[in-house]
């Protein structure tokens, strides 16, 4: 078993968890092949995060499964755009950590 984790990566962590939760169970290379077709930014990142916690552990990518794909939610970079009459209106920018963990297939 080995494990990856990307942290404060500039992606909603509510858009990511789509994509998480469709490599679950999968065998890392399908699942290498599915997230590179994905017109998504998350499945980009995701597909990283998958390729260190497949090279973290000396695998093979047809040799292991995704074990636990997880996308928490990280701080709120906040940033202020200027509205009328002298005031600001606060505009929340979303950061996320990826986790994924890969097992050898039994």
């Amino acid at each position: 078993m080995s494990k990856a984790i990307l942290r404060f990566v500039r992606l909603s962590p509510t858009k990511a968890r789509l994509i998480a939760r469709e490599i679950v169970g999968m065998n890392a290379e399908e699942a290498l092949a599915k997230l590179e077709f994905m017109p998504n930014k998350a499945a980009r990142v995701i597909s990283k995060v998958l390729s260190s916690a497949i090279a973290n552990g000396g695998y093979d990518a047809n040799e292991v499964v995704v074990k636990k794909c997880t996308v928490d939610r990280g701080p709120y970079l906040k940033r202020f755009r200027p509205r009328a009459r002298g005031m600001a209106s606060r505009i929340l920018k979303p950061t996320a950590h990826i986790y994924v963990e890969v097992e050898k297939e039994s």
